[in-house]
């Protein structure tokens, strides 16, 4: 697919232009100038791979600087350049400057102005001509006008290149979210994994603020790593920006089909972390928890500190038997290969199917080893077949007949059970009910 960056000064429509092309809300909106740092990709309707960048100007902060310097390698690499101006305030310096630049790398350049419904635009649309990219197209990100143009010239552009417009599904790709408190190294990992300084990382809390989907390929796999802003308890929010990127990362576990959930190993867990844990596992997606900064904890250390973490998170949540618990350095990379290796394996895992014979045969011994409890109404539960009905999180469901009222301990203790014959330990297991009523009733 051809590649097409926007780009442009700040706060003249870049993600929302984005949003709209991609159809999604990956690209973080705010009136705040500067809210994009990282360059953040989508497709459009897998026809181009299309690149958000943070806006193009001369910053002295060091985040600032990278953002920048990010945004101009993206359209370095792109194939094309959306250019977007600010109708509704008319031609700036800046946009001259930054037009130059854009020419300079010989790019096909489209050039937008948004804001065009807004009445003041209209006038300005002249002046727009003098940065010599041809006509000014009008548009309105927010409001989806003149995107038509914009999908004419991507068919021209794969016209060019004699790209086919019928699309192959893309392969099944293993989507791995990486999250966690501000500043464990979420930022740092995703880099190491790339092999490249992809993410901004800064010995700083906050500085990742979109969610930044990136298709790479490691050990093999084709995967979609995704990078999110850190999540810390809402007391401690007090922007909202950062309450928006927060959002956007609790919404990502239900998109993803993994988790790899970064802690500080040199402090002790926080309820925190354990509470994104909670909303992993109660999604159903599998979890890997990073113990990042591993190579500074000492020693001696070391076992006692690990096997705590492992019975602190054991005895905090039933949906899983035995969570992944592995010790990394993201700055080194020492513990990345295996780490990912795991997740493989546990993705693999996940969408296997297990014989409905060797399901009711386990789940009979079970129930001879110990038998279920009485109903209220003092009525056993007859279990009558079971059979497994689901994939990623694997799910079991359990026709039974007599009591309807089984107790969570009776299913916790299936649950293990059933995951330890199947091996899935580390993987969620829900067990389910289904009553099966009596045809002479």
């Amino acid at each position: 697919m051809i590649k097409i960056a926007i780009a442009g000064r700040p706060n003249t429509g870049k993600s929302t232009l984005f949003n709209a092309l991609t159809r999604s809300r990956d690209a973080l909106v705010h009136d705040r100038p500067g809210v994009t740092r990282d360059v953040i990709s989508g497709t459009i309707d897998e026809l181009a791979i299309l690149f958000d960048t943070a806006g193009l100007e001369i910053k002295t902060d060091e985040i600032g600087k990278l953002g920048t310097d990010k945004a101009l390698k993206a359209i370095h690499d792109a194939d094309a350049v959306l250019f977007i101006v600010d109708g509704k305030s008319g031609l700036h310096p800046k946009d001259s400057d930054w037009a130059r630049i854009v020419k300079k790398s010989g790019k096909q350049v489209l050039l937008l102005m948004n804001k065009a419904d807004c009445k003041k635009s209209a006038p300005n649309i002249a002046e727009f001509y003098k940065l010599g990219f041809g006509d000014p197209i009008p548009v309105s990100a927010e409001h989806k006008i003149g995107l038509d143009k914009i999908y004419d010239f991507i068919e021209n552009l794969r016209s060019a290149r004699n790209l086919s417009h019928v699309t192959n599904n893309p392969p099944d790709k293993i989507r791995i979210a990486i999250m966690g408190q501000p500043n464990v190294g979420k930022s740092t990992l995703v880099n190491k994994i790339l092999g490249e300084a992809r993410v901004i990382v800064r010995d700083e809390p906050g500085v990742t603020r979109d969610t930044i989907q990136i298709e790479t390929k490691f050990l093999g796999r084709d995967i979609t790593l995704i990078d999110t802003a850190g999540l810390r308890r809402k007391a401690g929010i007090k922007d909202e920006l950062e309450t928006l990127a927060a959002l956007k990362s609790i919404d990502t576990i239900g998109k993803s089909d993994a988790v790899i959930l970064i802690v500080d190993s040199t402090r002790d867990i926080e309820n925190q972390a354990l509470g994104i844990a909670g909303r992993i596992y109660d999604a159903g997606r599998i979890l890997a928890v990073a113990l990042n900064k591993w190579d500074l904890v000492p020693d001696a250390q070391r076992d006692e500190k690990l096997l705590k973490l492992k019975r602190q998170f054991a005895n905090s949540f039933h949906q899983i038997v035995k969570p992944l618990i592995l010790p990394i350095s993201a700055e080194n990379g020492s513990g990345v290969r295996n780490l990912m290796k795991r997740v493989y394996g546990l993705w693999d895992l996940s969408r296997s199917h297990a014989a409905t014979s060797f399901v009711n045969r386990t789940i009979e011994k079970l129930i001879e080893a110990r038998q279920p409890p009485m109903s209220r109404l003092k009525r056993p539960m007859k279990i009558k077949f079971a059979a497994q009905t689901g994939r990623n999180p694997m799910r079991i469901t359990i026709n039974v007949g007599g009591a309807s009222d089984i107790p969570e301990s009776y299913t916790r203790y299936l649950r293990k059970g059933i995951a330890k014959a199947l091996s899935w330990e580390q993987l969620p297991v829900i067990v389910e009910y289904k009553k099966t009523e009596n045809p002479y009733d």
